[in-house]
């Protein structure tokens, strides 16, 4: 059974930096691609960060913004989205989700594409 749990949100200032991690249990992570999303109420699920498997080689990313930085750690089953100089606007509730994958030289910014997803992590923007 896959499962995501995403950690490290909270009550951050503007200006400062967030490291958001995404545990996954259940799979070898090596042949998944992950992506970071984040909603707000009313509005969809924004593709923000993504990461192609790592299995065979050095994996793609893609970033909706020089702002976001994805990484994972195989070993420790973990991949970790950081957002830098954040603002109001980036207050939502932050989800990882996860679909295998057969080459690390794609992932998606569509949530559709993927088939499996965390609770959601809280992350607020004020002063």
């Amino acid at each position: 059974q896959v499962q995501l749990v995403e950690s490290g949100g909270g009550l951050v200032q503007p200006g400062d930096a967030l490291e958001l991690s995404c545990r996954i249990s259940g799979v070898p992570l090596d042949v998944y691609a992950i992506g970071w999303f984040r909603q707000v109420p009313g509005k969809g699920r924004e593709g923000l960060s993504c990461i192609g498997p790592a299995k065979t080689g050095t994996p793609y990313t893609n970033s909706i913004e020089e702002r976001f930085t994805i990484s994972r750690d195989d070993t420790k089953n973990t991949v970790f989205l950081r957002i830098n100089n954040l603002r109001p606007g980036d207050s939502a509730v932050y989800y990882c989700a996860a679909q295998s994958w057969y080459t690390t030289s794609y992932c998606s910014h569509n949530y559709l594409w993927y088939a499996y997803w965390g609770q959601g992590t809280h992350v607020t923007i004020s002063s």
